[in-house]
């Protein structure tokens, strides 16, 4: 009999982040990006189909938790997997501070996607990018997990369709949102 691979864990709390969780290191798996062109790319999302260059800031997560359902068995073991949901909701209440188009993009369903925008009022499109086209347009890093080919949490800042800057690794996740309108601030 094979094991599932959800974990029956009765306290999971997909808001929050649990102590000790492995740091990200920089793989130098995004070192390529700053200065590359956002593909024109039109993906399915919370808010209808959305072209990828109209945004200015793309957060990229691994995939987003709902409360009440365990995690991927190693999910908090994983270097930079959990978060997805602390990292949104962070944006979420800093978006209007950031006063450019944001948007966070997964490999999760459109299905998820939704959900996810709806019971978090995420005031902005939450991608869904089931293919990973936008990860082999840009050759994004990606990990696997239980047999998910997953992409690692990276945040790309973009002016005019062209990358200008990258947060990869991200760690915490919910502080990248911060450290994203301190880095557009600061311009």
């Amino acid at each position: 009999m094979r094991a599932s691979p959800w974990r029956s864990v009765v306290s999971f709390d997909v808001y929050s982040l649990p102590a000790g969780l492995p740091v990200p290191e920089d793989d130098g798996a995004a070192h390529h990006l700053t200065g590359l062109e956002l593909p024109d790319l039109t993906l399915a999302s919370s808010q209808g189909e959305v072209n990828v260059r109209d945004f200015a800031v793309i957060y990229i997560y691994p995939r987003s938790g709902k409360p009440g359902v365990p995690p991927l068995e190693g999910w908090d073991e994983t270097p930079g997997a959990r978060g997805c949901t602390p990292q949104s909701c962070a944006f979420r209440d800093l978006y209007p501070d950031l006063g450019v188009p944001v948007a966070g993009l997964s490999a999760q369903s459109l299905d998820d996607q939704v959900e996810f925008a709806e019971r978090n009022r995420m005031p902005f499109p939450v991608i869904a990018d089931p293919e990973r086209a936008l990860g082999a347009a840009l050759r994004l890093p990606t990990f696997e997990i239980l047999g998910l080919t997953l992409y690692k949490r990276l945040t790309l800042v973009a002016q005019n369709a062209r990358i200008v800057k990258v947060f990869y690794p991200v760690f915490p996740p919910d502080a990248n949102a911060g450290d994203v309108l301190a880095w557009l601030r600061s311009r």
